[in-house]
């Protein structure tokens, strides 16, 4: 088995990729801040001072530059588990691709378990103008999840239901520990609740808690 790590993008896709982050970032910041309906497309593009047009060559609404961060994310994790030795066992690749992308403090400039973060948060992915382009974002990264797992393991994400499975349990590890974080009192970090969920996958969940 051989792993090949992600092509190193140009110097042009780098800028886009900066623009693209920078633009999803100042989404996701000023509606934690204001809520979903005191946030416009030109509220979003000042704020990452650019022009309402280049907002719009990016994304098709707040909606999806919003999901876009979990996207993203996701496909940097994948990036990262192709770059992983091809000798590292899978599931301790996917835990250290997955801790590099939920240090602490790193989501929108708040430490850890900020309440503040943490209730905005909340407030904004049960914004029902967002579940929709929130699935589609899921849907788009178990795809990136599963053709990474397929090249570590040799398998066909097509035709092997393998790397698609795996992608669907980090998925779901990723979407259960943000949620037990955000409901916590007060909230936890991310990142030890998503290494317990990983390690009870690679344990191959028992039927009893331990």
């Amino acid at each position: 088995m051989t792993t090949n790590g992600p092509r190193e993008p140009g110097l042009r896709e780098r800028k886009k990729q900066r623009t693209r982050d920078a633009l999803s970032t100042a989404a996701v910041r000023l509606i934690v801040e204001r809520g979903w309906a005191g946030v416009t497309e030109e509220d979003i593009a000042a704020e990452a001072n650019v022009s309402v047009r280049t907002f719009r060559n990016y994304f098709s609404g707040k909606a999806e530059a919003v999901a876009a961060r979990h996207v993203d994310r996701v496909r940097r994790i994948a990036d990262a588990l192709r770059a992983r030795p091809a000798d590292e066992p899978l599931w301790e690749a996917v835990a250290a691709s997955v801790a590099e992308q939920f240090a602490p403090g790193q989501d929108l400039g708040r430490p850890a378990g900020d309440p503040w973060r943490a209730d905005g948060v909340r407030l904004m992915i049960g914004e029902p103008a967002l579940r929709g382009e929130l699935a589609r974002a899921h849907t788009a990264a178990e795809a990136e999840l599963a053709a990474a797992v397929a090249e570590r393991t040799g398998t066909d994400a097509a035709s092997d239901l393998y790397p698609t499975l795996t992608a669907g349990a980090i998925g779901a590890a990723i979407g259960a520990a943000l949620g037990h974080s955000l409901r916590a009192e007060p909230p936890l970090p991310v990142g030890p609740v998503l290494r317990e969920a990983l390690d009870r996958l690679s344990a191959g969940l028992p039927a009893e808690p331990r």
